[in-house]
């Protein structure tokens, strides 16, 4: 058993969780037999610093700035008697599936080397941002909302950063973006940005800011450190699919299995999945596992291999707007928006 680390508060067992210098990432193989949503206790951890501990007690969300007719303080009691909603939503880290640029594609980039497990789906119960603003009279003016988390200040390269802020525009603050308090029904954990945090759903997780102590709402556009120099022009995410397996599986030849995997996209819903086990010659589709649901689609397929030997499993996907995965992303110099199909070793042994 892993326990956790300096800077992640819940526990980090080798089984559920692959560590990058202070942040965890959801093996894949821990998803098998889970239901649709990522369970809380292997849900992937990004932070910048460390989880902080915040007394809900005395937590206060601060509205204010010239978008708004009147500065508001709202506590946790009375965020949770509020009007609320449920939603399934998708969080991903920009950088997922990073370290792919370099393994498939030898073009490395830096940042946390993320294999495609900083992802993962919960049902957010809170407040709509919209009956927030409209509460603190929201102007016609108003162009962006800043939102700024109460983890440590950020020090990068010795300058001190300050807090965690990322600002998204007035409409799409209006549209779907939640003030959470639950996460799968449960108070939101220390990690995952308890009392309360942002949802942005389809945009990078970047944009869902945890422990949120502020929202600043402009006349003007904003900037800080993450829509500049982290993170620039990143909003919607792209399209992945990834294998309910080990990295590198092991199966056995002559048996069926049955593959199961997920795809996910920050356009919309996924319509189709297809399977290759030869290297892309030949495209086999999967099947629909349980409902149809937005945040991502849970898919099988099975598959009898024959040969022994490293075999190499493929998984691509396309969504409502018809964006798919490409045999190969563009080049990014911040290693964001793989999209490309990744290719998962096996190894098939004699039964």
């Amino acid at each position: 058993m892993r326990l956790a680390t300096e800077s992640i508060v819940k526990p980090l067992p080798s089984h559920l969780f692959t560590l990058h210098d202070g942040n965890a990432e959801t093996r894949w193989e821990a998803m098998a037999g889970q239901g649709y949503h990522t369970p809380n206790d292997r849900f992937f951890v990004r932070n910048h610093t460390a989880t902080p501990r915040v007394d809900a007690a005395t937590w206060r969300l601060l509205l204010h700035g010239p978008g708004l007719r009147r500065a508001v303080e709202v506590g946790y009691r009375q965020l949770r008697a509020m009007p609320a909603r449920s939603v399934d939503v998708t969080l991903e880290c920009a950088g997922n599936a990073r370290r792919f640029y370099d393994s498939q594609q030898h073009e490395p980039a830096p940042g946390i080397q993320w294999g495609l497990g900083a992802v993962g789906v919960a049902r957010w119960r809170g407040v709509p941002l919209r009956d927030l603003l409209t509460m603190a009279g929201l102007r016609d003016g108003a162009v962006d909302v800043l939102a700024t988390g109460l983890d440590a200040p950020y020090v990068h390269e010795g300058a001190n950063l300050g807090h965690v802020r990322r600002p998204i525009p007035v409409r799409k603050a209006l549209d779907d973006v939640l003030v959470a308090y639950e996460m799968n029904g449960e108070p939101l954990p220390v990690d995952h940005g308890f009392p309360a945090r942002l949802i942005v759903p389809g945009w990078a997780g970047i944009a869902s800011v945890k422990w949120l102590g502020g929202l600043e709402v402009s006349t003007t556009e904003l900037f800080t450190p993450w829509n500049t120099l982290f993170y620039p022009g990143v909003t919607t995410m792209t399209v992945k699919s990834a294998f309910e397996l080990p990295w590198p599986a092991v199966l056995e030849a002559g048996r069926r299995h049955v593959l199961r995997g997920r795809s996910w996209s920050g356009n919309g819903r996924v319509g189709h999945v297809e399977v290759s086990a030869d290297n892309g010659a030949t495209w086999h589709p999967a099947e629909r596992r349980g409902p149809r649901r937005d945040a991502w689609l849970t898919w099988s397929v099975a598959w009898t291999p024959r040969q022994v030997g490293p075999h190499v499993l493929l998984a691509r996907a396309l969504d409502e707007t018809g964006a798919g995965q490409p045999s190969r992303t563009a080049s990014h110099p911040f290693g964001y928006h793989f999209d490309a199909v990744v290719r998962h070793p096996i190894m098939v042994t004699r039964g």
